[in-house]
């Protein structure tokens, strides 16, 4: 495949006059942008914006196939893979990308903010933010949009963790709890582009855009202070589909290359909770409050009966016999 390399603000023009993810590579780092505010009455309320955030030359094998799997999605308008390793050359990134189901975009750097920066590209309300190493389920993906259509201020996904007050020492943590969470994670989270313009171009979260800079880390719990102080409400966690959400970045995978498993834009290694604890203070601090809120239990897309029938000496839920 040919790949032509256009100035980056006439690449915004080709895109968005187009109604397929093509494979676009910008010849040098984006400059830093404006903020942009988009017009709500030109955003489609019917589909959604892949945002798959890059950095690891040894992930573009696994991003072929995420990329691939969001763009057969019915919900899905475009995916843009959003590259912020600054240190790939032009030439190497075309390469490792031809034939990629998706607009291919260069952030100005490896900051972690770029995740939420409302680009011009994005024509559709909802926003679906993700990292390069969870593959989605195609059911999974269309149950969350559907939840997130019903109830489109919140902040909806399947992977979640909480913040929680610790007595002894006086301070905000990092936690993950069974019974309730206030914290949705980046490995796939849908928001209203709304959010993306707040947390990217709303000065009072600017000293604590530059805490994520400095650790590098913790711009999905940022992300959920800007929502949450919005609406006063938690996030929405929602039960996986069919085969469920792979995860070939969690540390317990068994079978998986080092070089897949532990890279990526975010800091894992070391004392992870205890970072992202820091951060949830230090936002406190530089906020002035603390807006998460909690949430509990999660939706399902099974309405069945829960009580129990017995049935060939067995007790199995009452739905599940066959009546004649």
């Amino acid at each position: 495949m040919n790949i032509t390399i256009y100035p980056f603000f006439l690449l915004l023009a080709v895109i968005t006059s187009l109604h397929m993810p093509i494979l676009v590579i910008s010849p040098r780092l984006i400059p830093d942008p404006p903020c942009n505010k988009p017009d709500p009455t030109t955003l489609r309320p019917d589909q959604m914006t892949v945002i798959i955030s890059g950095f690891s030359e040894h992930r573009i094998p696994l991003l072929h196939t995420i990329a691939a799997a969001y763009a057969a999605a019915p919900e899905v308008a475009a995916v843009v893979l959003l590259w912020c390793n600054p240190s790939t050359s032009p030439q190497t990134l075309a390469h490792l990308t031809q034939n990629l189901s998706a607009v291919v975009l260069r952030a100005p750097s490896a900051s972690l903010n770029y995740r939420f920066y409302p680009w011009r590209i994005i024509k559709t309300k909802a926003v679906l933010i993700c990292d390069d190493d969870v593959v989605p389920d195609a059911a999974s993906v269309a149950f969350a949009f559907n939840v997130w259509r019903s109830d489109p201020d919140r902040a909806i996904g399947f992977f979640a963790r909480s913040h929680a007050y610790d007595v002894a020492s006086k301070t905000w943590i990092y936690v993950m709890e069974k019974d309730k969470y206030s914290i949705i994670l980046t490995k796939l989270m849908i928001l209203n582009i709304e959010y993306l313009e707040k947390y990217s171009c709303d000065e009072q979260y600017a000293e604590a855009r530059r805490i994520v800079e400095e650790k590098n880390n913790c711009e999905d719990i940022l992300m959920n202070f800007v929502v949450a102080e919005g609406i006063r409400k938690g996030p929405v966690m929602v039960a996986a589909e069919g085969g469920g959400i792979r995860d070939y970045g969690d540390a317990r995978n068994d079978g998986v290359s080092e070089g897949v498993r532990e890279v990526g834009l975010s800091s894992r290694r070391g004392e992870h909770r205890k970072r992202r604890g820091e951060c949830i203070r230090e936002f406190h601090k530089v906020l002035g409050k603390m807006p998460l809120k909690y949430s509990y239990g999660k939706i399902v897309n099974d309405v069945g009966e829960q009580g129990l029938c017995q049935k060939g000496g067995k007790l199995v839920h009452c739905d599940q016999q066959h009546f004649r």
